[in-house]
């Protein structure tokens, strides 16, 4: 009966150590990365500077800034739109620096969050 299996002397059990000592590798990066990233801020401005809006990297607003002349008691929807429209842009600039910096850890593996499975 022929022997199954690859080439002697190279199993599995090597090739498992390093694969696993490269997944610690890989998770201590992106706990790190994911701290730093938690404390940077991403700012974004609308309606031609008069409302800006500044989210950290834990997903939270940390400042809102409006300029006088945008606070008009006749439009406050306007004045809605806008505050919506710089925190939609902020989040997704921290979430695209997020992406990009995971995305360098993972080789772009899509693991970027968390494991797929």
């Amino acid at each position: 009966m022929a022997k199954r299996g690859g080439f002697p002397g190279m199993g599995m059990p090597g090739n498992m150590n390093n694969l696993m000592k490269q997944a610690q590798k890989m998770q201590k990066q992106m706990e790190e990365t994911t701290k730093e990233l938690e404390s940077k801020e991403y700012s974004a401005t609308v309606g031609g500077g008069v409302v800006t809006v500044t989210v950290s990297g834990k997903k939270e607003v940390t400042a809102v800034s409006l300029k006088e002349e945008v606070v008009d008691p006749d439009d406050i929807e306007m004045l809605e739109d806008l505050i919506i429209s710089a925190v939609n842009e902020a989040f997704r600039k921290m979430e695209e620096d997020q992406a990009s910096s995971m995305s360098k850890i993972t080789g772009g593996l899509g693991m970027g969050g968390g494991f797929p499975f």
